[in-house]
């Protein structure tokens, strides 16, 4: 197994990190330069001879311009792995690219932030065909808890994160909204947090981002301009089925982009309601 990773954002690092600690032959690169003893600056250099390519960059036109790059490259047996957030329209267009050259292609996106990926919990859906999806086991089996094989259409995995992605900003959005007003009635955070814990609402949103509402510091563990695209596309999905609660949300995400937040963590948007 020799493995390309492109794209070292925040997920693709820590994936790059734990690839590396394996001892798993390990190329990577990014549009910027990146300091890393793996890292290689040509991206001819660094898709030749490897026998599994993962993609991990920001969006489809990212993503679309790297598939283009590497498709005079590609050569039969090697599985590109698609792990890019986003439509299924998009990914059925990547993996019309790949396939052509006689390579395979996984439609692969994970949940899962930062501090998941840093102790191997992602989650893996995948959308192709049984057999490629077992010879990237050995791959996927090392960053993850779990791999959900979707069905082998491409694009249903893709389809399933997003659907993933609206519930958790949902989530976060009503998590926000009664910290808030549990504040304005003088209540601590201790004493909200503990009761939520005893509540049937609570979810693991709740777990992961109280850290941060209670420190008020939000570094990005997904960012507000990713969970952003993330509900666009999952309202291109939608087509003509009207979505309430999506609609009303990408109205807060537009505003905290206006307000400088597209490069915090999303549940910085509470500061949209202070």
């Amino acid at each position: 197994m020799n493995v390309t990773l492109l794209g070292l954002g925040i997920i693709g690092q820590v994936w790059a990190d734990n690839l590396a600690a394996d001892g798993i032959p390990l190329k990577t690169w990014n549009r910027t330069s990146k300091e890393r003893p793996d890292f290689v600056s040509d991206l001819t250099a660094a898709v030749t001879g490897a026998s599994h390519i993962l993609l991990v960059v920001s969006d489809a036109p990212a993503v679309a311009g790297i598939v283009a790059r590497i498709a005079p490259l590609l050569r039969p047996g090697q599985i590109v792995i698609q792990s890019s957030t986003l439509s299924p329209e998009a990914v059925r267009a990547a993996a019309a690219v790949v396939t052509a050259t006689g390579a395979r292609f996984l439609d692969a996106p994970f949940t899962g932030s930062k501090p998941a990926a840093e102790q191997r919990q992602t989650v893996f859906y995948i959308g192709g065909d049984e057999e490629t999806v077992n010879d990237a086991r050995p791959l996927l089996e090392r960053l993850s808890k779990a791999i959900l094989h979707i069905g082998p259409e491409i694009g249903c995995a893709s389809a399933l994160k997003l659907a993933m992605n609206l519930n958790i900003a949902e989530l976060a959005q009503a998590l926000s909204e009664s910290l808030t007003l549990a504040r304005l009635a003088g209540i601590s955070d201790e004493t909200y947090f503990h009761a939520l814990k005893l509540n049937l609402s609570h979810s693991g949103i709740a777990t992961l981002k109280e850290p941060a509402l209670r420190s008020r510091e939000y570094t990005p563990q997904f960012s507000v301009k990713h969970m952003f695209k993330d509900l666009r596309q999952a309202q291109e999905l939608a087509g003509e089925r009207r979505l309430p609660q999506l609609d009303r949300l990408l109205e807060v995400y537009r505003q905290g982009v206006d307000q400088g937040l597209a490069e915090r963590d999303f549940i910085s948007l509470i500061h949209l309601l202070e």
